[in-house]
């Protein structure tokens, strides 16, 4: 009698998009800050990360990257509003699709989280201030990762609203012309579509503030927008409905989320994917880490009541740097699946393997996070070369 062994949902194959993927982990959106602090040009390190970290068939999460030199961002944060910006990119995607790798880029306006020196000076209102925008003018509570407090953002208009609309089309536009096989639009984490959708920090009044409905509609709007100008199958967006990271809350978490899939479902079912962080998540506040372990949590933080919701690919991520086994279940126990890990693959590149194998990771040194250079980026071995 011949047993057959069953492959591992993880390691299954999934399509997300145009793309056939040949397993279903990975790589998070992780804050690098090894771009030029000037002009937010990626370095031709860059090329050499993310081919590293690349499969055949695997999908990777760019770090968050600014959508016009207006929105601001951090020192070393990219860009993708220039030529300079595409030229550097499609070195990216050259490496990472010589490895028949799967690659979107991550499009962030960081809205209230950044500061008026990150900001150009034509951004400056009517009385010479420079701020950064919001919702509402509610700034973040304590300092900074920088030692700084967050400022006092301005609110938009209405129709600076619309203009951002437009900036995240212009982004993912040159995002596909720098070779991207899709972008995933940044509504998590505290930034500017966040913003808007939770009650902590939208306090507005008009068709942008107030019910579920209208504090959902400015991301559906850029859903909307970029799906059209660069297609559906191209286009995911990211959310985290339980996150505190930035002063974020939400009064109904549940309701609030569960309205953005359902219109989702309804209005881009075709969607390459939908993104979300798993409760239980801290983001430290030196920099945005996707998997340590919240020890504070309410038993009915889930994500099943969004995957119930969404007929497509649902990409998770948080709390799997700690064990292998943990994407493992994910997988096995929630259709359509995929794994987002962060940390444990800056000091893996070549986690795929070594999840699938069961081999020891490599632990990452925090230190060189988001300094400058190679060390901690691209020296990190290979698991033969490690042992």
């Amino acid at each position: 009698m011949t047993v057959t062994a069953t492959k591992p949902a993880l390691f299954s194959a999934i399509k997300v998009g145009q793309h056939a993927l040949h397993h279903r982990l990975v790589l998070a959106p992780l804050t690098r800050s090894r771009a030029d602090p000037k002009s937010g040009v990626p370095s031709d390190d860059a090329s050499v990360y993310y081919q590293q970290r690349a499969t055949e068939g695997g999908l990777l999460i760019t770090e968050a990257t600014s959508i016009s030199p207006s929105c601001g961002g951090y020192p070393g944060s990219p860009g993708i509003y220039s030529q300079d910006h595409i030229r550097a990119w499609k070195n990216v995607t050259t490496a990472v699709h010589e490895k028949k790798g799967v690659i979107f880029l991550q499009l962030w306006h960081p809205g209230r989280a950044t500061f008026s020196f990150a900001l150009p000076k034509t951004s400056a209102t009517s009385d010479g201030k420079v701020a950064p925008v919001s919702a509402s003018d509610i700034a973040i509570q304590g300092d900074s990762p920088f030692g700084m407090p967050y400022e006092k953002p301005r609110p938009l208009t209405v129709d600076e609203i619309k203009n951002i609309a437009q900036d995240f089309v212009q982004a993912a536009k040159k995002a596909i012309d720098a070779g991207f096989d899709g972008v995933e639009i940044h509504s998590a984490n505290g930034y500017l579509l966040d913003q808007f959708i939770n009650t902590s920090s939208n306090k507005r009044s008009d068709i942008y503030g107030g019910s579920i409905e209208n504090r959902g509609r400015f991301p559906l709007q850029v859903v909307d927008a970029v799906s059209k100008a660069i297609g559906a199958d191209r286009t995911a967006i990211r959310f985290s409905p339980y996150s505190g990271f930035q002063d974020m809350k939400d009064d109904t978490p549940v309701a609030t989320w569960s309205y953005l899939v359902q219109q989702l479902e309804k209005t881009h079912p075709n969607l390459a994917y939908l993104h979300f962080v798993e409760p239980r998540v801290q983001l430290l506040d030196d920099g945005i880490d996707e998997n340590d372990p919240a020890q504070d949590s309410d038993e009915h933080e889930t994500l099943q009541y969004f995957r119930a919701l969404w007929s497509g690919p649902f990409v998770s991520a948080g709390n799997y740097t700690y064990s292998a086994q943990s994407a493992y279940d994910r997988a096995e126990s929630s259709p359509n699946n995929l794994v987002a890990v962060g940390r444990a693959f800056i000091s893996n590149p070549d986690l795929v393997e070594r999840f699938r194998n069961h081999l020891k990771l490599t632990p990452y040194n925090r230190n060189t996070f988001y300094s400058p250079g190679p060390e901690g980026y691209i020296d990190y071995p290979y698991y033969g070369a490690a042992n």
